[in-house]
């Protein structure tokens, strides 16, 4: 983790008891989720779990884009000078689209990513529940960056102002940004996010600029209430069994597959696949709900002519 974010930690924690009280003052409002003390005390837990894990796993991450740097194609900085930050401000960003969404639509990566999902309340501390396995699954993401000519120290900064943008989407307490809402990422696309509902699931997965979502076919702006959460809640707060409870998932489904095809296919596949359908994807359950026809009336209603 850069040392521009550990530098931020008393921020956050401060903005976080400032959010709290808000919260407390909101109590009797049915449209505001607040706070739980497990659930924050697992968020929490898990936050210093990643920090220790991105310390461990920094040492890897440097060496791998210092190799790639030294055999980039091109050198950003060296061509445009002070224009390469505005350039690695939206590329890095567009890096992280690819990331975040990749973390959610293949299976080995969603159960790295699953437990910032995890909570079913939604406030800054969530923004914290980070996990213990994407300093491993996420380097490889920023390559480009180093392979175009972005020394490792710009990436990591890049990378650092990124995670700081976006602590501050995970509140109730802003509701919309009027114009900003078409280009940067706000709270309102990022309740979205951590919608469990079904027009929610895998959508808006931006860092700071909203504008990958709009133009790849994934924003959905935010209509309904937010049911935070995942389509099928954990019952527990314990950090380690919402960190790998995707992993062991995985695992027995792969031992109860029919083949390699399929075995490969619960690994690799997007989350919610089976090779029998007794789960589905996201896709699988939009289409399902599309071609579902609405209820007709009770039996014995009058007809209506």
């Amino acid at each position: 983790m850069s040392s521009i974010v550990l530098y931020s930690i008393p921020a956050f924690l401060i903005l976080l008891g400032l959010e709290l009280w808000w919260a407390r003052r909101h109590v009797d409002d049915p449209a505001i989720v607040g706070y739980e003390r497990r659930d924050t005390a697992a968020s929490l837990s898990m936050g210093i779990g990643n920090v220790i894990v991105s310390a461990g796993t920094k040492l890897f991450e440097l060496g791998l884009y210092v190799w790639v740097w030294e055999h980039r194609i091109w050198d950003v900085p060296a061509a445009l000078g002070a224009w390469s930050w505005l350039v690695l401000l939206f590329a890095e960003d567009l890096c992280y689209y690819g990331f975040h969404r990749s973390h959610h639509e293949i299976r080995l990566l969603w159960a790295a990513h699953v437990n910032h999902h995890s909570s079913t309340h939604y406030n800054l501390s969530t923004a914290l529940r980070q996990s213990f396995t994407t300093p491993l699954t996420g380097p490889l993401f920023w390559v480009p960056l180093a392979l175009v000519g972005f020394p490792p120290w710009m990436i990591f900064t890049a990378k650092a102002w990124s995670l700081l943008y976006q602590f501050w989407l995970h509140t109730e307490a802003i509701p919309t940004l009027g114009p900003l809402e078409w280009i940067m990422n706000t709270p309102s696309h990022h309740r979205v996010h951590h919608g469990a509902n079904l027009a929610y699931l895998d959508r808006n997965h931006a860092g700071i600029f909203i504008i990958w979502d709009r133009l790849l076919g994934t924003f959905e702006p935010e209509r309904e209430r937010v049911v935070y959460g995942l389509t099928k809640n954990l019952e527990t707060f314990n950090p380690l069994r919402i960190g790998f409870h995707e992993f062991a998932a995985i695992g027995r489904d792969v031992r109860r597959a029919p083949g390699l095809l399929a075995k490969l296919r619960y690994v690799v596949g997007p989350p919610g696949w089976s090779h029998d359908g007794s789960t589905l994807t996201a896709d699988q359950m939009r289409a399902a709900a599309a071609t579902t026809p609405p209820p007709g009336p009770p039996e014995g209603a009058p007809a209506i002519s």
